[in-house]
């Protein structure tokens, strides 16, 4: 399924979904992080590529697992580039998956499908 057919899902009113927040949203097979970052939204997996533990996920607080547009595993400190998905150190060395994000209607949705490699 591509970003053209993927299902999109409700994430939060645009107006209540500020610069540095992030939310969790449960797709039919995974969980996705989404987070503001400057007004860009970005969607990851919601797993770190090193141990498949959950990041955002893990129940941390948010300023304990994002610096910046970096996102920490709560594990083993693995960063990863939230608008990439790029793994930035070890001991991750694969992206996240991406998934696409839009704003329709004052609504910020996210896809159920990855966006393509």
């Amino acid at each position: 399924m591509s970003a053209e057919t993927s299902q999109w899902l409700d994430v939060a009113a645009a107006a209540e979904f500020g610069s540095g927040q992030a939310r969790l949203v449960e797709t039919p097979t995974v969980a996705v992080a989404v987070f503001n970052l400057d007004g860009d939204y970005y969607a990851v997996e919601d797993v770190c590529t090193h141990e498949e533990s959950p990041l955002l996920g893990y129940g941390l607080a948010l300023e304990e697992v994002l610096d910046g547009g970096e996102l920490i595993c709560p594990r083993h400190g693995a960063r990863f580039c939230i608008r990439t998905g790029e793994a930035l150190t070890p001991p991750a060395y694969d992206p996240l998956v991406r998934h696409p994000v839009r704003v329709l209607d004052g609504r910020v949705q996210v896809g159920s499908s990855p966006l393509p490699d």
